[in-house]
């Protein structure tokens, strides 16, 4: 709570009880002893303040804010009141109201020092730096000298005048200011001067601050020489060999000699051709091979990067160097038994034309040669000694795969490949039985690249019985080494591939993601959460999510604030890039949207109405608050380890493309259910009975919750045209690679019908409005074209059922066979179903009035009425065809769930072989490992299937009780 006490005021005797029972949890008792404060005291604003505290921590949020906009009000200028007031709009997340509050505090005390500090505080919090700049002008000297370095460099050049200037820290925000301001060689004389002398805190840092500025002023030669002194200091550091060569080639382009008399620069000697460089390499290798220690990598790969960089410019002279297969053999032979091998190389590979498929053959049965096997044994796999002769195997095996040699084999060859890398790992576990369970074993990465193996057969042949196999050896690397992140990523991939959630969420739990990792690879999980019909874990990884984004805006501000308190001004850039970087993701944009939409799928007119759950969420449907021009997209799509060629940039963008506009699709959807949520009645709807009921309905039209039919038609112009350039998109029929970007829901939406449903069925409001507008008794055509609408609706959600039939898993010859795009159909059916009963809520609470209206009129006209047959013949078939609708599905579910109840998994077959060969290849655990793996596919299709029958049979209760 507030600081107190500092002060001898009778106040903080008065208030410290309350304070007590604010910071021990008890609410209750510090709102009572508040109020009894308050009867003897009715001045003692801050008292007011911790009573509102006490009704905020016990959900009473519009009570609190209430007596904190008093007291507010008062403009109070007293520390407790401030300090309390100031906690209070932290935990309603309302930081922009500590601003005005420290404003008006400063212009009532404007020679105080520490409400101007809090001030600028709490505009740094809230990203006002305008306001911090001015708010700084405003202070004393003092204050000056400690807040204003980052926003004035004049400031700065007078404390380096006076030789003011102590601590590292204000070396660094000069740094900053004069590079911000495009004053490199200002920056750099800084840096090589006195003040230069004080950037001890991190290594070389010096001279990495120089370097960056040579680069910058494009002074290639004392970038090249002072690159090259580091290197005769470190000839293993590699960020130097890149500014050696990157110099060299540019002083090469430009001509550059050195001059006759006098040093070649201020940092020395400089080369400036190519013969140098093969010289200047040439005596980092002599050095170290000369070495009685174990050479260091730096040089051998700076010879195959000067390579590299002579093949792109076409020069002979790279042949003086050597030939580069011979070169990766050689490094092999020396570093081979490093897990960082294989990453050396890989860079490299380039140089072996990969193209000519004898020539890397060739390459890798040298490098396979070249590992220490023992003897072939029974199995017909010769396998290592020792863990280094494992890494140099492992390190072929990679390179292998890595040029293209495994991908190239035929059926036959991969379940041979299959077979050896088994073996391989299964030998290397015996050098990891004294492993901790947070550490992996020596072998895992055979496990995984086995596991690839299979997924190149089932993308090839689509023999499902290979992913089967596939997830038992995964699931058997995992019981080895249970901290694995890569083979539990890829266990998560393979279980959402085949529709099964319910593994999937204690797999991603296991990975413990930190941080921005939510971010990175939390699309993984809530990709597939909804659409496989686990809502519940949908939910909760959503909430998952959001808690980071949210908790992220609070935080990042603190971080801000902490390093102005401390000096690390570098960082502060930093910070505030982090949180535009999150606050404009396009992760926390879809799991926003998508919970908001999952709460109304879940809630809406089953446990509140859809008007409640709309005004609960605070959703504004006139407003689109997602940053479409400046939507980042953070994921991480590398997260798999991977041998085989990059992600291209095109299917990036082409998946950012998709994820777009799927986020489109479903946000109109969301705005548009809030728009008919809000949909009034006004000529039917009896005024509000109290003054209480009138200020809330004025409350809800300014919260934008009240909507008018104008307010759906262009956001259903927007759906429709979205739809088409959706359907334009999925045309082109993009296909990722396995472990890129997962494919949105996108194309399977449109593919069962379900956008173009509910676009039909949103369309009716406006319908129903117009004849609300123009009355039942002259509008026969109209009721004819709502009644066709809604017969159209109950075709489509036909239809969509008919997608929905047959068994999740189907079991042919013996085999089984997974349909997850049922599971998927199902889910989207139920969505569209919440959406049609919405819909027909909505025209059931308008039509309701209007026949009543138009009952009473022909009662007293005595007249028989004709012209409500369009209507009652809508009402049956919302009432009646809908119901039967969901009944079919609520018994097809049935049917489903007692189907895979009743499949036994024991008695499949599982490898697709010729019996003879089956004993020989699995043993009894890989059975088990397999049958577990199937056993929690066929356990989360059921619990997918209950908590989608669950909510149909919910919604069909909602339908009954529609009625005219």
């Amino acid at each position: 709570m507030a600081a107190r006490g500092h002060v001898q005021d009778p106040n903080d005797r008065r208030l410290r009880p309350i304070y007590d029972y604010l910071d021990n949890g008890n609410n209750k008792m510090a709102i009572q002893q508040a109020e009894k404060l308050l009867k003897k005291h009715r001045d003692l604003h801050c008292a007011k303040v911790l009573k509102a505290i006490g009704l905020q921590r016990t959900g009473k949020q519009d009570e609190a804010f209430t007596l904190a906009q008093e007291v507010a009000g008062l403009e109070p200028t007293d520390d407790n009141s401030l300090q309390a007031l100031t906690i209070l709009y932290r935990e309603m997340h309302r930081p922009e109201l500590v601003t005005k509050l420290y404003e008006a505090a400063v212009r009532k005390v404007p020679t105080s020092e520490e409400y101007h500090s809090h001030l600028f505080m709490a505009y740094a919090r809230v990203g006002e730096y305008k306001k911090m700049q001015q708010a700084i002008s405003a202070q004393d000297e003092k204050l000056s000298h400690t807040m204003f370095l980052p926003l004035a460099e004049r400031m700065v050049e007078k404390m380096v005048k006076e030789e003011k200037i102590e601590a590292e820290a204000e070396v660094q925000l000069y740094f900053m200011i004069l590079e911000r301001l495009g004053k490199y060689a200002e920056a750099l004389e800084v840096v090589r001067g006195q003040l230069g002398e004080k950037l001890t805190s991190e290594l070389q840092s010096r001279e990495n601050k120089c370097m960056f500025l040579y680069g910058r002023l494009e002074q290639w030669p004392e970038c090249n020489a002072l690159s090259r002194k580091l290197l005769l200091k470190n000839p293993d550091d590699w960020q130097f060999y890149l500014s050696y060569f990157d110099s060299l080639f540019n002083l090469i382009d430009q001509s550059w000699t050195p001059p006759e008399e006098g040093n070649h620069s201020a940092e020395g000697e400089v080369h400036c051709s190519v013969a140098q460089a093969i010289g200047f390499v040439e005596e980092r290798l002599a050095s170290e091979e000369v070495k009685e220690t174990r050479p260091l990598r730096g040089p051998y790969l700076a010879r195959l990067e000067l390579i590299s960089r002579l093949r792109q410019r076409g020069s002979p002279d790279e042949q003086q160097l050597g030939e580069p297969l011979e070169l990766m053999f050689q490094y092999f032979v020396k570093f081979g038994d490093k897990p960082c091998c294989f990453t050396d190389l890989k860079v490299f590979l380039h140089l072996l034309s990969p193209d000519h498929y004898v020539q890397v053959a060739a390459f890798v049965n040298r490098l396979t040669e070249a590992v220490p096997l023992g003897p072939v044994g029974e199995d017909g796999v010769a396998l290592p000694g020792d863990t280094r002769a494992l890494q140099r195997h492992l390190g072929a095996a990679q390179l292998s795969r890595c040029l293209g040699l495994q991908h190239a084999l035929s059926t036959d060859g991969k379940l041979a490949l299959i077979h050896e890398l088994r073996a391989h790992y299964r030998h290397g576990l015996q050098f990891g039985t004294s492993c901790l369970k947070t550490e992996l074993q020596f072998s895992d990465m055979y496990c995984l690249m086995a596991a690839h193996v299979y997924i190149d057969l089932w993308i090839e042949t689509g023999k499902e019985h290979v992913l089967w196999q596939c997830l038992g050896l995964l699931e058997e690397g995992l019981a080895h080494s249970p901290s694995n992140a890569q083979i539990k990523l890829l266990l998560l991939l393979l279980f959402c591939r085949l529709g099964a959630f319910e593994p999937v969420v204690d797999l991603y739990s296991s990975l413990d993601a930190k941080h921005v990792q939510h971010d990175t690879i939390g699309y993984l999980l809530t990709r597939y959460a909804e659409s496989l019909g686990q809502f519940a874990a949908a939910s909760q990884a959503c909430n998952f999510s959001l808690r980071f984004f949210h908790s992220n805006q609070k935080d990042t501000s603190e971080y801000i604030i902490q390093a102005y308190k401390y000096g690390a001004f570098e960082k502060i850039p930093e910070f505030i890039a982090f949180r535009n970087r999150l606050n404009n993701s396009l992760h926390f944009a879809q799991v926003r949207t998508e919970r908001m939409l999952l709460d109304l799928y879940l809630d809406a007119d089953i446990s509140s109405t859809l008007e409640e759950s709309v005004k609960n969420m605070s959703l504004c449907p006139e407003e689109d608050d997602i940053p479409w021009d400046s939507l980042r997209d953070n994921r991480d799509l590398d997260v798999f380890v991977s041998w085989n060629p990059k992600l291209s940039k095109e299917h990036r963008q082409l998946s950012l493309e998709e994820e777009s506009l799927w986020l489109r699709l479903r946000s109109l959807t969301l705005r548009l259910a809030g728009c008919l949520s809000g949909l009034c009645h006004s000529p039917q709807a009896p005024p509000p009975a109290t003054p209480h009921a009138q200020r809330n309905a004025e409350k809800s039209a300014e919260n934008g919750v009240a909507s008018k039919p104008a307010d759906m038609q262009p956001l259903l112009g927007q759906l429709e045209r979205t739809l088409g350039q959706a359907a334009q998109f999925t045309d082109k029929h993009q296909q990722y690679p396995f472990l890129g970007p997962p494919p949105t829901r996108l194309p399977q939406a449109l593919a069962n019908g379900s956008c173009q449903c509910q676009l039909v069925a949103l369309q009716l409001p406006l319908h129903v409005q117009e004849l609300e507008t123009s009355g039942l008794d002259q509008s026969a055509e109209l009721q004819a074209q709502i009644a066709n609408l809604f017969k159209s609706l109950t075709v489509q959600l036909q239809d969509m059922l008919n997608k929905c039939k047959g068994d999740l898993l189907e079991v042919t010859d013996g085999r089984c066979r997974a349909q997850p795009s049922l599971l998927e159909n199902l889910v989207f059916f139920v969505e569209t179903v919440c959406v049609v009963l919405w819909v027909s809520s909505h025209c059931s609470g308008t039509l309701r009035p209007l026949k009543s209206s138009l009952q009473k009129k022909k009662k007293k006209k005595k007249e028989t009425s004709t012209v409500t047959v369009s209507t009652s013949w809508l009402v049956w078939d919302r009432c009646t065809r809908l119901q039967t609708l969901l009944s079919q599905a609520v018994e097809q579910i049935q049917d489903q769930e007692s189907s895979l109840t009743a499949l036994k998994l024991e008695a499949l077959s599982l490898e697709g072989l010729p019996q003879a060969e089956v004993k020989d290849t699995f043993s009894c655990d890989e059975r088990t490992f397999i049958k577990a793996a199937m056993d929690k596919v066929q356990s989360s299709y059921l619990r997918s299937l209950q908590e989608v029958g669950d909510l149909l049979r919910k919604r069909a209760d909602t339908l009954k009780s529609l009625k005219i």
